[in-house]
């Protein structure tokens, strides 16, 4: 039996939502953020050294993290050829490439942003305020909000390409970007102007595995 140690409004409810893909028997074991620093409590550290989510157990003693080579790894053993191109295609490359797109590519200004609004709504003395406000909109204005801009445009522009990420057929590639992608709506500026990423959101969420996926993992913070 597969467990996943579920962390509220995180990258794992994609594992939830694979496994309901996939079909596959998982049990769930859930974690809250602390409401004050919105960190992983530390008892997910018992079950990995990072204390972050996702991870998959296994009866065996198998520890997988990283939801990138949770979803790769799922998908070998147990799609049955599902989900995945055939290998060697030029479709396979692509799947490949927004596997790690997602987390690498196009994480980094979001969270670059959320830090940043953070920044300029904190509490802090009156003094400093304008100082840091100050520095937190530069960073966005100069550096922040272009980089999501150039990812929305690119993004945007590849699924003019295919209906799915990696092509015709939808794949662990696009579970793997639904973060992203959710993320950017959220707090990263992807709205109407966007009618490809907005038509993918709504597809991916109609499947009936992603609303299982979210009736089990309970409220997911980036839908709303």
């Amino acid at each position: 039996m597969l467990t996943v140690h579920h962390l509220n409004n995180s990258r794992s409810q994609r594992v939830l939502w694979l496994l309901e893909e996939l079909g596959l028997p998982y049990e769930i074991v859930h974690y809250q953020r602390d409401p004050k620093t919105m960190l992983a409590p530390p008892e997910l550290r018992r079950v990995h050294p990072l204390g972050k989510s996702p991870v998959v157990t296994t009866d065996d003693g198998l520890v997988l993290a990283e939801s990138g080579a949770i979803v790769e790894t799922l998908i070998e053993r147990h799609s049955q050829g599902r989900f995945a191109p055939p290998a060697g295609s030029a479709d396979a490359l692509r799947y490949r490439y927004w596997l790690h797109y997602a987390e690498g590519s196009a994480m980094p200004p979001l969270l670059l942003k959320l830090i940043f609004d953070k920044i300029e709504s904190a509490k802090m003395p009156f003094f400093i305020r304008p100082i840091a406000k100050g520095i937190a909109g530069k960073a966005k204005a100069g550096f922040v909000t272009p980089n999501l801009r150039a990812h929305l445009d690119f993004m945007e522009g590849e699924l003019a390409k295919s209906e799915w990420f990696a092509g015709a057929e939808f794949t662990g590639a696009d579970i793997q970007m639904s973060f992203p992608v959710e993320a950017a709506r959220a707090r990263g500026g992807l709205d109407d102007s966007r009618p490809r990423l907005m038509a993918w959101l709504a597809r991916i969420h109609a499947r009936p595995a992603y609303q299982q996926a979210l009736s089990r993992g309970g409220p997911y913070g980036l839908l709303s």
